[in-house]
């Protein structure tokens, strides 16, 4: 793409998606002064949405850094996102410097989740805000912290000192069988 140049070091990032407010200001400053430690060129990579997602495209460009966000597509045009996301998305794509399409659904947990792993598997390090807790079926971050892990995938879990759940946790995700709520990872 550049000639001859290394690629990029590309950080993917993910994490709970029930975190307090207080604890994405935590998480932000936290995923700050990591982003700022990664080599020149160093470049973020983020699936799209509220949150946690939001919090490291900030984090990342506060940081100096260049930002690639994935968006859903469906064909060859984005998908339309879940309302709770449309806000983050727009201020996500200011921050970008590249948005690329992924084909997944966004209200899909299942969906979500094949497209977390596939943005790991692109990725040279990975950013996991995650309390330790297991997989319970809603929350996906255990899962994806091991599916990087068993692919040689470094991980630096951040879970800052004061960082919290929001009380209940994500809501269960919507199906296409269920018509349930989603609330992936």
């Amino acid at each position: 793409m550049y000639g001859r140049e290394a690629s990029p070091e590309v950080i993917a990032a993910v994490g709970h998606t029930d975190l307090t407010p207080e604890t994405l200001k935590l998480v932000e400053h936290e995923l700050r002064k990591r982003v700022e430690r990664l080599t020149d060129g160093a470049v973020g990579l983020v699936r799209v949405g509220a949150g946690l997602p939001l919090a490291f495209g900030r984090a990342v460009r506060e940081a100096g850094r260049k930002l690639v966000v994935l968006l859903p597509a469906q064909g060859s045009v984005p998908a339309v996102l879940p309302r709770r996301d449309r806000a983050a998305a727009g201020e996500l794509l200011l921050l970008a410097e590249q948005m690329r399409l992924m084909p997944y659904d966004p209200e899909g947990r299942d969906a979500c989740v094949g497209a977390d792993e596939r943005m790991i598997s692109t990725s040279r390090r990975l950013l996991a805000v995650w309390d330790g807790s297991p997989s319970n079926g809603r929350d996906a971050t255990a899962h994806l912290v091991a599916y990087a892990r068993a692919h040689g995938i470094p991980v630096d879990v951040v879970w800052p000192t004061g960082a919290a759940r929001a009380a209940g946790g994500p809501r269960p995700p919507r199906t296409r069988r269920s018509g349930s709520l989603r609330g992936p990872r």
